[in-house]
């Protein structure tokens, strides 16, 4: 028995060497996560969305500034580059209800003789027959058809764009900006900024796509004040 033991000995430890030998299965790869930096960014804008005091604008009939008001649109250009054109408002008026958000109402005039791409040349063009005919349709308009609340200091306004005598509905999500008197006027004002996405083809104004591109982005600002200074400095007065 012990000469059996003595044979088998060698064998046994030669399998216990083979075993140890063999590699290991690794585990398998978990999916890439998030990044520390991606994570925490996300998380900051949260929290100071939610930290942000919401702003309390007076319920009125605000007359929007002109001279305080900017609609910029851009598109890709043959994927190489990124035009942009500036449209002013002639008139615009906001009328917001403090009490009930679903209650105001925007509406204003583009004229299409006043656009500026910071190009000459391209100016002509656009107003030019190929893009907006601005000789024959001299202005443009949005008027809204529904204000929601979308979260401190949001709005989702939908509204009927009206292009070329062409009416679409377009969705503005609007940031409330600011509200209160105005230290140079005194007179309550109202800020705010907003964006949407068209497709200029749904009004006829489509040449060259998609070389250049039948999406457009627009990005809009806007500030605008009561008529009147409050009742306290309009006494004094």
């Amino acid at each position: 028995m012990n000469a059996i033991r003595t044979l088998l000995l060698p064998f046994a430890i030669a399998a216990a060497l083979a075993a140890c030998s063999q590699p290991v299965e690794a585990p398998a790869a978990a999916a890439p996560a998030a990044s520390t930096t991606e994570v925490t960014a996300e998380a900051n804008a949260a929290a100071a969305e939610d930290a942000a005091p919401a702003i309390q604008p007076v319920s009125g009939s605000y007359q929007l500034d002109p001279t305080h008001t900017d609609v910029l649109a851009q598109w890709t250009h043959f994927g190489f580059s990124q035009p942009s054109a500036h449209f002013g408002i002639s008139e615009g008026v906001l009328v917001y209800d403090a009490a009930d958000v679903t209650k105001s109402s925007v509406q204003v005039s583009i004229p299409m003789s006043a656009l500026n791409s910071f190009v000459a040349k391209l100016d002509d063009h656009l107003k030019g027959a190929d893009f907006f005919d601005a000789a024959k349709f001299p202005n443009a308009s949005f008027k809204s058809t529904r204000v929601a609340a979308a979260g401190t200091n949001k709005l989702t306004v939908n509204g009927d764009l009206t292009l070329k005598d062409v009416t679409k509905p377009v969705t503005l999500e609007v940031t409330l900006n600011g509200a209160g008197a105005h230290p140079m006027s005194k007179l309550q004002t109202i800020g705010f900024s907003a964006t949407a996405a068209i497709k200029r083809s749904d009004f006829g104004v489509g040449a060259y796509a998609p070389n250049v591109s039948d999406a457009v982005q627009l990005r809009i600002t806007t500030e605008g004040s009561l008529a009147e200074a409050p009742a306290a400095e309009t006494a004094q007065e």
